[in-house]
């Protein structure tokens, strides 16, 4: 039996998988979510239009990688929002998609530098981009991993981009910033050479962002 609170949840898996499709950062049944679960996570099921799914395809996989015998399979890239999770223990949610413009960069395989300070959003001077690896394999889930050590975003080389947050909403809020970024950054390479911030700037952005919005005086 599933309990009311995880059909709860699949329902806001559901509707943050059709939020990322309205919002155009991912097209048919490319892109992925999940939110974590228990010892493990609810995860999108893989070939389904984000349209037709109803809380029983969503699919629960253990953090061993082991499912639920269901009707449906775990997205195939399951093993990359594992191991974000195991990466980033206080984050509760993970938005996959192939947005055009941070897909762009990520195939030219352009990571996004400090060229304006909102990129500080995903934790750190940079969004990384994760070194090509075939999709679902382990060692796209390592690549995945390692860069998430330290930021809450990164682009994948040759595929798209990856966002984590504390909810579904804040995980998808931020894979539209970096899209936004990544326009952005697509636009000042047409101009030239980008003008970057310094280390030292983007430190004393990143030590605003962990504060901003707690009190009135930010």
């Amino acid at each position: 039996m599933i309990s009311e609170n995880e059909t709860r949840a699949r329902r806001e898996v559901i509707e943050t998988a059709r939020e990322m499709a309205a919002a155009g950062l991912s097209v048919g049944t490319s892109g992925n979510v999940s939110c974590r679960w228990d010892d493990g996570m609810l995860v999108t099921p893989s070939g389904v239009p984000y349209d037709e799914l109803v809380p029983g395809d969503i699919v629960f996989v253990a953090s061993d990688g082991t499912w639920r015998e269901t009707r449906r399979k775990p997205s195939s890239e399951w093993r990359f929002h594992l191991s974000a999770y195991h990466a980033r223990p206080d984050d509760g949610a993970v938005v996959h998609c192939h947005s055009l413009n941070a897909t762009a960069l990520a195939c030219a395989h352009k990571p996004i530098p400090a060229f304006h300070y909102m990129v500080a959003v995903a934790g750190g001077a940079d969004i990384p981009l994760v070194p090509y690896s075939t999709f679902g394999t382990a060692t796209l889930a390592a690549g995945i991993a390692a860069a998430l050590r330290t930021r809450k975003a990164a682009l994948m080389a040759n595929h798209g981009q990856i966002a984590c947050g504390r909810t579904l909403t804040d995980a998808l809020d931020l894979a539209q910033e970096v899209e936004n970024l990544a326009a952005q950054y697509v636009k000042v390479l047409e101009l030239g050479e980008p003008k970057l911030l310094s280390g030292d700037e983007m430190d004393r952005v990143i030590k605003r962002f962990s504060t901003y919005g707690k009190n009135a005086n930010d």
